[in-house]
């Protein structure tokens, strides 16, 4: 990993060009560089044309006191620091903003998000649609506004105003018609609407509506003690418990200088490595299942369920809940559990590699599984795609490479990318991923020691940001805390960037396809819908 300085990098590019900016260091792998908002947009365009990424954009009000910020975090390939890129929106109104989705495609959702929850307007945004308030909201309600407390018929319509339905994209030509899909699908999963519009069988456009159970849950945090927000950063999507879990403490110990003990952040990461390894082998299982092959699901089931077994075993909870804490975890786990691990993660690989080699002997498996489901390399940087998907386009996105932190900082993690982008990459890739995390924990195993698993401090006022790797990518948590309340706590999964790339996926495969399409990339609605 290049550990190039990102501060002489960004000073080199504004120098001359932008006329005010200031650049500060925050208490994590981060740079905060703040500009006039009107020198904003050329200071973007220049990093834009410098290939730096968008990883995230969200608004916070009284970063500075006053008024509202809008905060941009930015990354750069060989570099192991973020970017957070802020200036201040002006106090006239209309409160309004330059978009930056041209440049950076990925930050559409980002401004409607912004629009939906603090009023700002990207008036110049090629689509200024609502996000994540559907119809029935009032239109002036923007609950991440301070001024706004919830309480029953907050979000109530005028009965004078009249309901227009969601303009969804029209696609329009000889032989087009439209399928929808959902938003309530067979099942328990989530709802979330795909509007196809399809020639024949042929999907000639899809769009996705998410967002149906919008929860609140960055509201929800505001004015919590930190220690009270582990239990909601767990609830932020089922299967990625423990990544959120780490990242919000992770955050919250940065800006505490609080310094965890070394057992501790091994066991955290044995129980990172356990959670990518069962909710991987359920994506294996589904796409076995979606090509009416449930006796090859088999196997991966049974492997999943002996994880659970032992994450029960060794925290009390099949899905590793109330585990961590700040400061380290909330309780040890014998020698005899840990190296009864060490034996059963490789008995798990052996007989992983005999179930995938099972699936890919199968002619009707395969035929299904290559050349479908297309996802090219060069959507990676735009859409902000990380984990398994980018990898099995061509392109390495791993946050415990690219910015470790924790144990990664000297474990040795597989490099391997696919190329083709398909529905058989996406399986082949997360089967390593699972072997990895195997070997990832026999390899902690060999060096964790006794020691402490907890260190008490008190927790500071600040702000710091953490990106963790969960199993289907890059996960950022942004968190600022004030007077030892939550002022701020900003959540994006990888789930939300990663959405985008199925309406991608899906052009020129036929309908049929698209459940197997859809469980290869298994993104969460839970992650998206906060």
């Amino acid at each position: 990993m290049n550990e190039n300085d990102i501060r002489e990098k960004v000073q080199r590019l504004l120098k001359g060009k932008v006329e005010q900016y200031t650049i500060t260091r925050g208490v994590n792998q981060e740079y905060y560089c703040s500009v006039p908002q009107k020198e904003a947009s050329h200071a973007i365009a220049i990093l834009a044309r410098d290939e730096f990424e968008l990883t995230c954009l969200f608004c916070v009000q009284n970063f500075k006191e006053t008024g509202l910020s809008m905060i941009h975090v930015f990354e750069k390939k060989n570099y192991a620091q973020f970017l957070i890129l802020e200036y201040t929106i002006s106090h006239r109104s209309p409160k309004e903003a330059e978009s930056i989705a041209l440049l950076f495609p990925s930050a559409n959702w980002y401004e409607r998000e912004i629009t939906d929850g603090f009023g700002i307007r990207f008036p110049k945004s090629f689509d200024q649609r609502r996000l994540f308030l559907h119809e029935s909201y009032p239109e002036e309600f923007h609950p991440l506004l301070k001024s706004f407390r919830n309480k029953k018929d907050a979000a109530k319509p005028s009965k004078k105003r009249k309901l227009q339905p969601y303009p969804f994209k029209p696609v329009e030509g000889e032989g087009v018609y439209q399928i929808g899909v959902g938003p309530v699908h067979a099942g328990i999963i989530e709802p979330g609407h795909f509007r196809f519009s399809v020639i024949g069988e042929t999907i000639a456009n899809l769009e996705i509506r998410m967002f149906y159970k919008h929860r609140g849950i960055e509201k929800f945090a505001e004015g919590k003690k930190p220690e009270e927000c582990v239990a909601l950063a767990e609830a932020i999507s089922g299967d990625e418990s423990i990544a959120n879990a780490v990242g919000f403490c992770n955050a919250v110990e940065r800006i505490s200088g609080l310094s965890v003990p070394q057992r501790a952040i091994c066991l955290r990461t044995i129980f990172m490595e356990l959670e990518r390894m069962y909710a991987l082998l359920g994506d294996l299982a589904g796409m076995v299942i979606d090509v009416a092959y449930p006796v090859g699901a088999s196997p991966f089931f049974m492997l999943r369920e002996e994880i659970f077994r032992k994450n029960e075993t060794m925290t009390g909870s099949r899905f590793l809940r109330q585990i961590i804490c700040i400061g380290g975890v909330t309780k040890d786990v014998a020698q005899e559990s840990l190296h009864d691990l060490m034996q059963c993660t490789k008995i798990w690989s052996e007989q992983l590699k005999d179930a995938v080699s099972a699936v890919k002997s199968l002619p009707s498996v395969t035929d299904r599984f290559e050349s479908t489901g297309i996802i090219r390399k060069t959507l990676v940087r735009p859409l902000h795609l990380t984990g398994p998907i980018a990898k099995a386009s061509g392109m390495f996105r791993d946050t415990r490479v690219e910015h470790p932190y924790g144990m990664y900082t000297h474990l040795p993690i597989a490099r391997k990318i696919l190329e083709k982008g398909d529905v058989m990459a996406r399986f082949e890739t997360k089967a390593v991923e699972i072997l990895d995390s195997a070997q990832l924990i026999q390899r902690i195993l060999m060096e964790i020691k006794s020691s402490e698993i907890k260190t008490e401090r008190s927790i500071k006022d600040g702000c710091a940001l953490s990106v963790v790797e969960a199993v289907r990518g890059q996960n950022m948590h942004w968190i600022q805390i004030k007077d030892g309340k939550v002022e701020r706590y900003k959540i994006r999964t990888a789930s939300f960037c990663n959405w985008l790339a199925i309406e991608h996926a899906v052009m020129g495969n036929i309908v049929p396809d698209f459940p197997l399409i859809n469980k290869s990339l298994n993104l969460s609605y839970a992650g998206t819908d906060l």
